[in-house]
């Protein structure tokens, strides 16, 4: 449920998880009124309030801890994404101190891995197809191959080869953070302690006692409105690579436009 909400439009998503249960919620204090009468209510307000208080505050605790969690690994998705950009950088600089052929060779092998990347990785993570992680991962492997037949024979060589392998187990590394990153950051055991927990704190506002019915009715819409806007930010950006807010290959883009050949048609679809 929550990589379907996370996967279709910001527009759908609010609708299903803010507005829905907002009117869903606005319905509470009348119908709890029509079996309680507020009399009854209006004496448990103080003890109520306690409650509330102690709920709410536990509540905005877990919510706030898990919206910076969320949001500080989404951050790291971004820098992930640079940091592979920027090993592809450095080898595609370095390249040239291996010789004209074997330099051009890596730079071949790495724009088909940084293709590949981008044609098949992200579309890959943006769906949860990790079975077509396959293809990149064999471009990565060519990149490793051809250095592996490099023999060095220069002093220039022998100094630039070990850093080229340096940057390139940070491409790995970076490729493998983000795999992992796509497939979501929030626990699925922690989902039903969020969405429970704030339909628990707007159920207590049901049974406070107030003569303005109205009023009280608007003060849990907008309790809800709060705490589902919350949750929506939590849903949005759970799976960095999926979604409408998402971290977009731009920066591997970037590379391979100044440094290697664009992909083609045939390799986009």
């Amino acid at each position: 449920m929550i990589f379907f909400l996370t996967s279709h439009s910001l527009w759908l998503s609010t609708m299903v998880v803010v507005v829905l249960m907002t009117v869903l919620a606005s319905f509470g204090p009348a119908l709890v009124r029509r079996r309680v009468s507020l009399e009854k209510l209006t004496t448990n307000n103080e003890i109520a309030g306690f409650k509330f208080a102690t709920v709410g505050v536990l509540y905005a605790v877990f919510l706030a801890f898990a919206i910076i969690v969320v949001w500080e690994k989404f951050s790291d998705a971004e820098v992930v994404a640079s940091q592979e950009a920027a090993g592809a950088v450095t080898i595609y600089r370095l390249s040239p101190g291996l010789g004209d052929q074997p330099g051009a060779a890596v730079r071949d092998a790495l724009s088909k891995y940084l293709n590949a990347a981008i044609t098949r990785d992200w579309p890959a993570m943006e769906h949860r197809r990790t079975n077509e992680y396959r293809v990149t991962r064999l471009a990565l492997d060519a990149v490793y191959r051809t250095l592996w037949s490099f023999q060095p024979s220069s002093p220039r060589e022998v100094a630039v080869l070990p850093e080229i392998l340096r940057q390139l187990d940070v491409i790995t590394g970076a490729r493998r953070a983000r795999l992992i990153a796509a497939d979501g950051i929030v626990p699925d055991v922690i989902w039903p302690v969020l969405f429970g927990g704030g339909i628990l704190t707007i159920v207590f506002t049901f049974f406070f006692g107030t003569k303005n019915l109205l009023a009280q009715t608007a003060m849990t819409a907008l309790l809800s409105l709060l705490i589902f806007s919350e949750l929506l930010i939590i849903i949005a950006v759970d799976y960095p690579f999926s979604g409408p807010i998402r971290v977009e290959p731009t920066a591997l883009v970037r590379v391979l436009a100044d440094f290697g050949p664009a992909p083609s048609a045939a390799e986009a679809k």
